[in-house]
């Protein structure tokens, strides 16, 4: 052992070296308890102990902690050198407490008052210490209690530059940790703001981080932020000016404090005063510059503190999209890294310009470079940065290269990495159908996607095809034509015969005059595939196999042979079993024109979102967010002559701010990622603001809606009823940047609702990810009529903050009524039949909101009601039915809504065949009109 001098604590470094020198686990526990045994003997036998002594048992109780073993006493010792006047018996005392001392620990008053004392104290280091131990616990109670004293400490003239740096990372290490109970006095913003004008890099640069961490809570408040940020960044990176010059690394000044006040700048749109502005744009012009000059140096470190810069500015270029010298200049310049030598250069500039393709001023630019894309896809040893050069081809992709991407694309696929076949079937599947002038060119790329990567082809894109093809007439015939002939292929992956199995049992008899394709061929190519299937495919084919039968009745004796065999008649499979015994009694017993109406052509299918952009934004939702505005598809009419393109990100941005909704409800994925900078369409639906279907209700007139709302989450419902159940989809949205932790969500019904209803929710999924949803699905059944709402509740944890949520759930009784159509004979003589006064109630209100025909209309039909014409003798006034369903009755109900515009006044009357039902709907009513 060496000489052991002044403070270097001998026992200590006794007792680390006989613990190193055990053999075994049971010689280092003997060795560590004798000296637990003498540490806990001195505590409690000694209260003369010196400073020195305490700080050698405190540093052994630390480290038999960091050996893995509990420690359970010492913390008051631990505490005690808090008091001491020497640096290192106060460094231990603070490491101590930082490590083992935790948020539910008794002497936390004891410890806060200890630190508050050296804070106000005026010992520079004191002060350092109590800061860094602050920092590193960083629970809520710390919180709280320095709100006050650390942000005067970083304000104050009196405060020296290496504290002041302390304080401004304790602050923000705070921020991050406990956001909410940390609370800056609003007249400390100014000065705060003010600390990107000091002139001590690292006050400067701990300030710029600090504000950054604010802006994002209270952009408003510290928007006084862009204006010096603009002028200290000219001053580091202009020529003319000299400001950090004497601090540079590697012939870089100050590269770290360049790239946080770019990253500051990158919360705020650009800024509005022209000479600002301008400066900002010389900023951004000198950086691009100076990344054409030669390397000052051949040292890695200059490359890379140069180029952090750069692509910091450049992606300031890109969120402020406004000047477009500066925007195709950034492009040029990332063209130069496509080809570097450096692989994360590469990966990088493929990345950026995966934003730049966004954009309208510089996506012609970025086009440019498409060769250069394409060879490093072809030729890039990396798979991420092939991936990246995938990204950024279905970027930049419009109607002008479509073709010659999605064909590079394909080809690429047959030898593509498996990680990314999937993805980049979904984007060529998108492409092709969002860029398609001619609907064949789409079935033909579909079906060689499909023979190409099989395995990788998801159940949304095949029923994509299948959506094309019933919504478009003119290719139907043609899409029957080659889904025969992809059938004849010798190895046919099974998603081929799931495509070609329904477009020829919707559209085989197109092609059925064809000699090569009769219907007994189609039938015997089909079924020479159908015992290589599995059993879900073997249900398909046999749904085709009956369509045969209405399409072709002359093979319905060899179809029926078929559904006879024992592999199908008897099959274990429950599913085929079924289908084959009920398919083959129903072409037993039923006529041809039965056949016809219950086999007739599948209509169009309705469309708001394509299930492929939904797919794609769940495998990468980062990517897909910051450049949806261009990935939408429209509707598919039979009247377009081509697909049409969407709204771009800013339309549907705008949208989804005054939506106020975090994404689209109607997708089928349940964790939806989005991004504030774009995200996806929304229908207009779901919109929580007041529109032309005014109401105070929520969830009255609508399928859907958002049912609560705060700054933290936002909870969103579908339903669709069928009879008496009605099925729920709830969707919780985190508003924020931070993890919603230990979410749990639940229903209770009051003792009155209990008998009246039943409610079953699946398992909720317990973390929301920051900008994200997930869904919640259950089941809400009507046992009989109900007046009170079921209880909503959810709890959960917001930066280690518990929280919770109740409000009533309006599912209202309207939830399971059934529209019923009926003539005027009908009408009035159900309506003379519930005459009892039970069965009637009337009320006379005065309109509240505007007296238009056409949103009564529309209210009364979302109210569940059909609304029937022809019925009264005034036009103006509203008749209808509707059926309430209850697990164990039906009731019949009518109403006749009257609308008295020059009184302002409405009358309506609701009959019900149930006692009661018809004054509960007119309670519902009475106040939406």
């Amino acid at each position: 052992m060496p000489n052991m001098r002044g403070d270097a604590m001998r026992g200590l470094a006794v007792f680390i070296s006989d613990i190193r020198n055990c053999k075994s686990r049971e010689a280092e526990l003997r060795r560590i308890n004798k000296e637990l045994t003498n540490i806990r003997q001195r505590f409690r036998a000694d209260k003369t102990l010196d400073g020195y002594q305490k700080k050698k048992y405190v540093c052994k109780l630390l480290f038999i902690f960091l050996l893995g073993h509990d420690i359970d006493f010492g913390y008051m010792e631990a505490v005690n050198l808090l008091s001491s006047n020497k640096y290192t018996e106060k460094q231990i005392g603070y490491l101590f407490i930082s490590v083992i001392m935790n948020s539910s620990s008794d002497m936390k008053q004891l410890i806060i008052q200890n630190i508050r004392n050296d804070i106000q104290s005026r010992n520079p280091i004191f002060i350092n210490l109590a800061l860094q131990c602050v920092a590193n616990i960083g629970d809520r109670e710390m919180a709280t209690a320095f709100t006050n004293d650390i942000p005067r400490l970083l304000v104050s003239g009196d405060t020296i530059d290496p504290v002041k740096q302390s304080a401004a990372l304790c602050l923000l290490k705070l921020h991050r940790t406990s956001p909410e109970s940390l609370q800056l006095n609003t007249e400390w913003t100014a000065r705060i703001i003010h600390l990107l004008n000091d002139q001590h890099l690292g006050v400067a640069t701990a300030a710029v981080s600090l504000i950054d961490a604010l802006v994002k809570r209270s952009p408003d408040e510290y928007k006084g932020c862009v204006n010096l940020a603009v002028s200290r960044l000219s001053r580091i990176v202009t020529s003319s000016y000299t400001d950090f010059q004497d601090y540079t690394y590697y012939f870089v000044p100050a590269p770290w404090l360049c790239v946080k006040l770019l990253r500051l700048l990158e919360n705020y749109p650009p800024p509005e005063d022209p000479s600002i502005r301008s400066r900002l744009n010389e900023c951004l012009d000198t950086i691009l510059n100076k990344a054409q000059e030669p390397l000052k140096s051949k040292k890695v470190q200059h490359s890379n503190a140069r180029n952090a810069v750069l692509f910091e500015a450049i992606n300031l270029i890109i969120h402020m999209d406004c000047e477009s010298s500066l925007l195709v200049r950034a492009c040029n310049q990332l063209g130069q890294f496509l080809q570097n030598r450096e692989t994360n250069l590469r990966y990088l500039a493929l990345e950026s310009m995966c934003l730049l393709a966004a954009s309208e001023f510089s996506h012609e630019a970025v086009k440019k470079h498409q060769e250069t894309v394409i060879n490093a896809l072809k030729s890039e040893r990396d798979v991420s940065v092939r991936q990246r050069a995938v990204d950024l081809l279905y970027a930049m992709c419009d109607r002008s290269n479509a073709e010659d991407i999605v064909q590079e694309m394909l080809t690429y696929l047959e030898t593509a990495d498996y990680t990314i076949r999937e993805e980049m079937v979904l984007k060529i599947a998108i492409l092709s159908e969002k860029y398609a002038v001619d609907y064949k060119w789409y079935l033909d790329i579909m079906l060689k996607l499909i023979r190409i990567a099989g395995d990788f082809v998801s159940e949304e894109v095949w029923y994509r095809v299948i959506q094309v093809v019933v919504n478009r007439a003119d290719v139907q015939s043609y899409a029957a034509k080659i889904a025969f002939e992809a059938l004849q292929a010798p190895a046919c992956h099974e998603n081929m015969i799931k495509v070609a199995g329904y477009i020829l049992g919707e559209y085989g008899n197109l092609i059925a005059l064809d000699p090569r394709s009769t219907p007994m061929i189609q039938f015997e190519l089909l079924h020479t595939k159908y015992h290589l299937c599995s059993p879900t495919t073997r249900s398909l084919i046999l749904s085709t196999y009956m369509k045969f039968i209405n399409l072709f009745p002359e093979i319905k004796l060899h179809i029926q042979e078929i559904l006879r065999h024992d592999s199908n008649y008897r099959s274990s499979d429950v599913e085929i079993q079924q289908r084959a015994t009920e398919y083959l009694r129903l072409s037993e017993i039923c006529s041809p024109t039965v056949l016809a109406t219950v086999l007739e052509i599948m209509p169009p299918y309705p469309e708001k979102q394509s299930p492929l952009l939904v797919r794609l934004k769940q495998k990468k939702p980062l990517m897909e967010a910051d450049t949806s505005g261009e990935l939408s598809t429209a509707p598919i009419s039979q009247s377009d002559d081509g697909p049409k393109l969407t709204d771009t990100a800013m339309h549907l941005h705008q949208q989804q701010q005054q939506n106020g909704l975090l994404v689209s409800l109607d997708t089928t994925e349940s964790n939806g990622h989005y991004e504030t900078s774009a995200s996806s369409s929304l229908p207009s639906s779901f919109s929580s603001s007041s529109t032309a279907l005014q109401t105070n209700k929520k969830f009255l007139f609508k399928n859907s809606d958002i049912i609560f709302e705060n700054d933290i989450l936002q909870i969103g419902i579908k339903g669709e009823p069928k009879k008496s159940v009605l099925h729920v989809e709830f969707y919780y949205g985190n508003k924020t940047n931070f993890n919603l932790t230990n979410l749990s969500a639940s229903i209770s019904l009051a003792d009155e609702l209990d008998p009246e209803l039943r409610i079953h929710m699946e398992p909720v999924q317990t973390t929301i990810d920051p900008r994200a949803q997930i869904k919640q699905m259950g089941t809400i059944e009507c046992l009989k009529d109900y007046r009170d709402l079921p209880k909503m509740s959810l709890s959960f944890f917001y930066s280690n903050v518990p929280q919770k949520i109740d409000f009533l759930l309006p599912v209202y009784l309207n939830k399971f009524i059934e529209k019923a159509e009926m003539d005027s004979n009908n009408y009035f003589l159900r309506w003379r039949n519930l005459d009892k006064p039970d069965q009637e109630c009337q009320k006379i209100f005065a309109a509240k909101f505007p007296m238009s025909h056409d949103a009564c209309g529309q209210k009364l039909e979302g109210f569940g009601w059909s609304n029937l014409h022809n019925i009264d003798v005034n036009a103006d006034n509203f008749c209808g039915a509707g059926i309430f369903h209850t697990s164990a009755q039906q009731v019949g109900c009518l109403y006749r809504l009257e609308p008295n515009k020059q009184a302002k006044m409405y009358r309506l009357t609701i009959r019900a065949s149930k006692a009661g039902v018809a004054s509960h709907l007119a309670e519902l009513l009475e106040d939406q009109f």
